[in-house]
């Protein structure tokens, strides 16, 4: 999630929130916005880069809420209208997707009420989190999902919970969801919609070649990492492995418990693991 604002007026923000290249695609932004202009203006300024842009109306955090991003415009469907409309209306591109992520209400005839209202700008789908803004660690609601997939033509996107590909039939039943938007379970495992249950170390070794071909700095690099092994490796090992605080110790951890070196003379292999 990037902030829309940020984004537009100031040329470091760009240049430290949003890289890509041309392998990167398909390729949908998202921002956080709390107005028309933002949201537009951002999404002009990335149109020839990416595939979409989504609003997001999920965000729970105290900060985002605080500025009148996220979950703070689940209460305010007109203003989600007139910023979709207006950014649908910007774009000369019919393939472009507009699109938002949103949580539900507790009260679910509201949350169907946004979702008729987002409906009507053209929007391209919607991303149902199927928990509340109070919500962490509870049960998805799939009922509400399927609700909101029954109230609207638009497709419906399902996010919460999504471990593994063998999910994905059972959540498609009971929501009507055409797809699935997840953030954890792909951070722990990239290779999941290639049908993993476990990251394989040829996805690793891809995560390194890129990490080192593109320069990218060590935090995030070791980041990655530590979400990827987390279920290849004992606890006492992520506690040694997650300490490391050099890229070097990173790699020299990783040559010894995997085998594993940066191959940096093949960058074809940068497609889906296999």
């Amino acid at each position: 999630m990037i902030v829309a604002n940020s984004f537009v007026t100031s040329c470091k923000a760009r240049e430290n929130e949003f890289t890509t290249n041309e392998n990167d695609r398909p390729l949908i932004v998202q921002f956080a916005a709390n107005n028309a202009e933002d949201f537009a203006n951002a999404t002009e300024l990335v149109t020839q880069l990416c595939d979409g842009v989504d609003l997001n109306c999920g965000c729970p955090q105290s900060w985002a809420i605080h500025d009148g991003y996220g979950v703070d415009l689940l209460d305010k469907p007109e203003k989600v209208s007139v910023i979709l409309k207006q950014t649908r209306n910007r774009v000369n591109n019919n393939d472009f997707t507009v699109s938002m992520k949103i949580r539900i209400h507790d009260d679910l005839k509201r949350t169907v009420e946004l979702c008729r209202r987002a409906e009507m700008t053209g929007i391209s789908f919607i991303s149902v989190h199927g928990r509340t803004k109070n919500q962490r660690n509870e049960p998805v609601n799939l009922d509400a999902v399927r609700l909101i997939s029954d109230s609207i033509s638009a497709p419906v996107v399902f996010n919460g919970d999504f471990r593994s590909m063998e999910d994905f039939k059972n959540i498609q039943d009971d929501t009507g969801a055409k797809g699935v938007m997840v953030g954890r379970g792909l951070l722990d495992n990239p290779a999941l919609f290639a049908g993993y249950n476990l990251t394989p170390v040829d996805c690793i070794q891809r995560w390194l070649n890129i990490s080192l071909s593109y320069g990218i700095s060590f935090t995030p690099f070791h980041q990655h990492l530590m979400y990827m092994c987390k279920k290849l490796l004992p606890r006492s090992e992520r506690r040694i492995f997650n300490a490391l605080s050099t890229m070097d110790s990173v790699l020299d951890y990783l040559n010894n418990r995997f085998g594993l070196s940066p191959e940096l003379d093949d960058l074809s292999k940068f497609g889906t693991c296999s």
